[in-house]
């Protein structure tokens, strides 16, 4: 079986993936307690660090765990356009250079970085490349979007996918290993009647919202359900349809339901179920740690499950085709 050490492992969903692929992790590491908590919770089996990466020498964990891969999703948030415009941290974006000490350290052959795609911008992301390139990897620099997997999400992200033996992988390649239709918006949505609404015009409703959904009313017509969505780039009015993937799952409660009863319109948030949907997680895995913001931070954070499911489907079967080669 594959074996993975997941740098920046968050809660797991690039995990989730993974594992669904058929592979297994070792080790998995995030400075965040509530990532690690909630990891542990998915997958028992794996030793669990809570730190920076930085502050463990990964010399000491060597001999004892040697992954045919590692996974790493370093810190995204100074690269991230969803930050607006707050300056950029460095050190923040210096977390991608900390997994070099963890190549040298486990020497796998399978390197996986995953990061928005602006972290092409950085000054040093050639020099990150070109380092991974002087340990004998081949990079395969893919732009890929979740709902091209079937994940009822639009969401962008860079992947460096590196093999020591110059494996070539595409975007098509990847695709073409599912057979799955997109998804829209609508289908992650909780329509029981458990997560209750307001009316869109209560006492105390934000002008700004009110004017979001008006702006989809009018294009429309009443008496149709859509999506407000908060903060970001406004290309969109600031709402979406129901009818296309949801637009990019953030770190922030971002998302309101517009329903209606009768001719009156109700608000509600998305809730954290149905963000966890929305990364194309299934049923198997759980956020049963934190509170409800925790929970947001975490899909927010994670890295789309059936997106890390086709890589990892991917190195197994360049792996099992050169063994059956070799027999």
């Amino acid at each position: 079986m594959i074996t993975f050490v997941d740098l920046f492992c968050g809660g797991g969903l690039g995990a989730r993936g993974a594992v669904t692929a058929g592979a297994r992790p070792i080790l998995a590491v995030d400075a965040w307690d509530i990532a690690t908590t909630t990891y542990k919770s998915n997958f028992p089996s794996a030793e669990v660090l809570c730190s920076p990466i930085e502050q463990i020498d990964p010399r000491g964990f060597a001999g004892k765990h040697r992954p045919d891969v590692l996974l790493t999703s370093p810190e995204c948030t100074s690269h991230s356009i969803a930050r607006g415009a707050k300056p950029g941290c460095e050190q923040s974006k210096e977390t991608a250079i900390g997994i070099i000490p963890w190549i040298e350290a486990m020497e796998p052959r399978w390197l996986i970085v995953e990061n928005v795609n602006r972290m092409k911008k950085w000054g040093r992301h050639n020099e990150l490349v070109s380092t991974i390139e002087s340990y004998g990897y081949t990079v395969n620099d893919l732009f890929l979007n979740a709902a091209d997997f079937g994940v009822p999400q639009s969401r962008k992200r860079m992947f460096l996918i590196c093999d020591r033996q110059g494996s070539v992988i595409s975007r098509e390649h990847l695709i073409s290993l599912h057979k799955r239709e997109v998804k829209p918006a609508h289908s992650v949505i909780d329509w029981s009647g458990k997560y209750k609404s307001r009316p869109l015009y209560a006492e105390n409703r934000a002008q700004a919202t009110i004017e979001r959904a008006e702006r989809a009313i009018k294009k429309l017509g009443r008496k149709k359900d859509f999506i407000i969505v908060y903060y970001g780039s406004d290309y969109g009015g600031g709402w979406q349809s129901l009818d296309i993937p949801l637009r990019t799952v953030t770190t922030l409660d971002r998302f309101g339901l517009v329903t209606w009863k009768d001719n009156t319109p109700y608000l509600r948030m998305l809730q954290p179920p149905e963000l966890l949907k929305a990364m194309g997680v299934g049923s198997k895995h759980e956020l049963p740690h934190g509170n409800r913001r925790d929970k947001i931070k975490l899909c927010g954070n994670g890295v789309c499950s059936p997106v890390m499911e086709m890589i990892f489907k991917k190195i197994i079967l360049i792996e099992s085709k050169e063994m059956g080669l070799a027999s």
